[in-house]
């Protein structure tokens, strides 16, 4: 029954009937069952059928990183460790990410008056040098900078996530700062609480965090040393590490994402699938370079067989000869015809499906050129380099300028940043001294001279600098620049004539070719019309 509207001080007025509003029998169902059908053919993708394993409710990251990262994890190292193409997706991130030489730092500490204070860019650039060999930047003494960071792209892209601990102090070696590599799995993606202590923390999948989602501590099952913060939860023993000292780093995907999942996770069914398809081509082609027959008998004809003989008898068969079947003997060959033309056409068919998930081109991940040309490789090139250039903005943010602003501050403490007058930099102006740019690999293309020739256009026509171009290669325009400096004034100390000098460095024009007989130049004549 409905009840009418009273203004403030109005008398009540009696409700009307239920019959006065109630709609006509059956409209409201013939209405709802109009739009329900109008929006289903909308989207048929969110139509649900009987026996349907699609899935229909969405689940947060917490639900499907607590119950599935695991297995991903597992899935993933093993087709890294037995399936090719899954190893060399593997690589190809660590190649391209990283590179031979890592990601490089170039210092940009200027001065007051705003020009480049050379003095402290290098002393920086050298006591970095020194840190990133091994021994120093890893605890264990082993590794280099490089290292670690290929060791982070490779975890990343296997577990999808890399985990440091930041060692200070003594034990952090010469500069008082060197990095700890823990495995991923240390950190129990199972381990769970709602409330951690009385100032409304909580841990979900092994970290401990604040009431607003920031991380305050990891808790790990270990980190292969001995620790006085051991303590033990249901049986099992955790080590709490503040998250001060951990550098976690994965892709962020999803809104409340508290772990990575795996990079090659998209492509792992297809891979599985495609493994088991090659085992079994292979059982078939062995099979089929197996050439057999069997001898039958026409009725009535044949040896007679015991109870317990099994075969009639058997012919070995060796290269040009001819044997003689017994009387009513007949062969019959197995011969199969396996594998056929489907075999080349599946595996393309599941590396390429996996290769458009994982952001790199085909005839990368299959090695395979065939049918390749000019623009299409340079089409596929493209779009995958703008992946691995993200995938370096991700990685210097996560883990190079952290560790860079970490490792400047305690070398600056410990007066190890010492320039060529043998004067160490200040530690107060340490955020002075943190201005720097890192360069990540950068990659050269198909046709090099023609690249070089578009370049040169778009700086002659004021469309591009020549720092831009430079950066664009992996360099440094300051240390371009000043290399091309000192290669002038070493030409000129050898007695290279300065026009040559300036022809060799492209500021003047070449001069015409001449031809030579014997011992006299003569210009090159005209050739006749």
């Amino acid at each position: 029954m409905r009840m009418p509207f009273l203004k403030r001080g109005a008398p009540a007025v009696p409700a009307a009937p239920a019959a006065d509003y109630a709609p006509a029998p059956g409209r409201g169902q013939r209405r709802r069952g109009f739009w329900l059908s109008a929006a289903a053919g909308m989207f048929k993708a969110s139509q649900v059928k009987e026996n349907d394993r699609w899935p229909a409710i969405p689940v947060s990251p917490d639900v499907f990183i607590s119950t599935r990262q695991q297995i991903l994890v597992a899935r993933s190292r093993e087709q890294w460790s037995n399936n090719d193409y899954v190893r060399g997706y593997v690589r190809r991130c660590r190649q391209n990410i990283v590179g031979e030489h890592g990601v490089k730092l170039h210092s940009r500490v200027v001065k007051k008056n705003g020009k480049a204070d050379s003095q402290a860019v290098k002393a920086i650039e050298a006591a970095h040098a020194e840190w990133s060999e091994p021994g120093n930047c890893d605890v264990t003494g082993k590794l280099s900078w490089r290292h670690l960071q290929g060791l982070a792209i490779e975890h990343a892209v296997r577990d999808g996530e890399f985990i440091f601990r930041k060692i200070r102090g003594d034990n952090g070696g010469k500069f008082g700062f060197a990095l700890q590599v823990i495995d991923p799995q240390r950190l129990p993606i199972k381990y769970e609480q709602t409330r951690w202590g009385e100032n409304g923390n909580f841990v979900r999948q092994g970290i401990e965090f604040s009431r607003f989602g920031k991380p305050i501590a990891y808790h790990f099952s270990s980190v292969d040393e001995w620790d006085d913060y051991f303590y033990n939860f249901a049986g099992q023993g955790f080590i709490r590490v503040p998250a001060d000292e951990i550098i976690h780093g994965f892709v962020t995907e999803m809104a409340g994402q508290r772990r990575g999942i795996p990079w090659t996770s998209t492509g792992l069914f297809r891979m599985h699938h495609l493994q088991g398809f090659e085992d079994a081509a292979v059982q078939n082609a062995r099979a089929s370079a197996t050439k057999m027959g069997f001898i039958k008998y026409r009725e009535g004809t044949g040896p007679e067989l015991d109870d317990d003989a099994d075969v009639a008898g058997s012919i070995e068969a060796e290269s040009l000869s001819f044997h003689e079947l017994p009387e009513g003997a007949e062969l019959d060959k197995f011969d199969p015809q396996y594998p056929s033309g489907e075999f080349a056409v599946f595996t393309k068919a599941m590396v390429r499906g996996a290769a458009t998930g994982w952001g790199v081109s085909y005839n990368s991940l299959a090695n395979d050129l065939e049918g390749v040309n000019f623009s299409s490789i340079r089409d596929g090139k493209q779009d995958e380099r703008d992946n691995w250039k993200e995938l370096q903005a991700w990685l210097i943010e996560t883990l190079i300028r952290p560790v860079f602003r970490e490792w400047l501050a305690q070398a600056l403490l410990r007066g190890l940043v010492v320039t060529n007058g043998g004067k160490p930099l200040a530690a107060h102006r340490l955020n002075d001294y943190l201005d720097a740019h890192f360069q990540g690999r950068r990659w050269p293309w198909i046709d090099p001279k023609s690249d070089a020739t578009g370049k040169v256009t778009e700086i002659r026509a004021g469309l591009n600098s020549p720092s831009n171009v430079i950066r664009e290669s992996g360099k440094e325009p300051n240390r371009v620049y000043e290399e091309i400096a000192e290669d002038i004034e070493l030409m000129k100390a050898a007695g290279i004539p300065e026009q040559f000098i300036m022809v060799m460095m492209g500021l003047l024009p070449a001069p015409e070719p001449s031809t030579f007989k014997g011992d006299e130049s003569v210009a090159k004549e005209p050739e006749p019309a």
